[in-house]
């Protein structure tokens, strides 16, 4: 993957900056590792999963006290219940219990090296954006006017230095965009954007957590 030097950049008012803005060689100018982005994203899933599905064992089915028909005589199989796992309404056999733990252990290290190669494909698809400064009003039609300006569409993720304020109150109506701070970014939401959008107090936090954890 060659380097990525620059994003395009935008002041708070979403006016263009021409020149750009450089981004950190050691986060968004990283080699991709498919499979361990692909992991990551597995195992982001299966840690977020429930277990709620459950089964009813024959012993914790009700009914089935009485014994269908009598032991000898009628021609038909011996059943001792009408609870058994191989008549309809019996209990289930190795069904879920709802104790099942669905979670997939990955290595911080694994973890925050694959956020780096995604941001590094985004970074390549010229899919990242770097905001000088996102004013948050409150008011969800501001914050439509800048995403307008900012020529953005699709599924598209702002990072924030932080969601304190009124950040997520402007953004959470608008179709397709998703606030996270910086400190929450994840696999999950780097690779399911179309476009990414950094506050620059942001991608300071980012380059600082990420290339930090680079050069160890």
């Amino acid at each position: 993957m060659a380097a990525i030097s620059k994003a395009i950049a935008y002041n708070a008012a979403g006016v263009k900056n021409d020149t750009g803005v450089a981004l950190n060689k050691e986060v968004f100018g990283a080699e991709a590792n498919h499979e361990l982005i692909g992991n990551a994203y597995k195992a982001y899933l299966a840690n977020g999963r429930t277990n709620n599905a459950q089964t009813l064992k024959r012993g914790e089915v009700r009914g089935g006290g009485r014994k269908p028909w009598k032991q000898k005589g009628t021609g038909r199989a011996r059943f001792g219940s009408i609870r058994v796992p191989i008549w309809r309404g019996g209990g289930i056999t190795f069904g879920p219990t709802g104790n099942e733990n669905y979670s997939l252990g990955m290595p911080i290290k694994a973890k925050r090296a694959a956020i780096r190669q995604a941001l590094s494909l985004k970074a390549e698809a010229k899919a990242v954006v770097v905001l000088d400064e996102f004013k948050a009003t409150g008011k969800t039609k501001d914050a439509a006017a800048l995403m307008g300006k900012l020529n953005v569409s699709g599924n598209v993720l702002l990072v924030l230095a932080t969601k304190a304020g009124h950040a997520d109150q402007a953004t959470r109506n608008l179709t397709g965009v998703k606030t996270v701070a910086a400190t929450y970014l994840n696999i999950f939401d780097v690779m399911n954007a179309d476009v990414i959008i950094i506050e620059k107090p942001a991608l300071k936090i980012i380059e600082t957590w990420l290339a930090k954890e680079e050069a160890k």
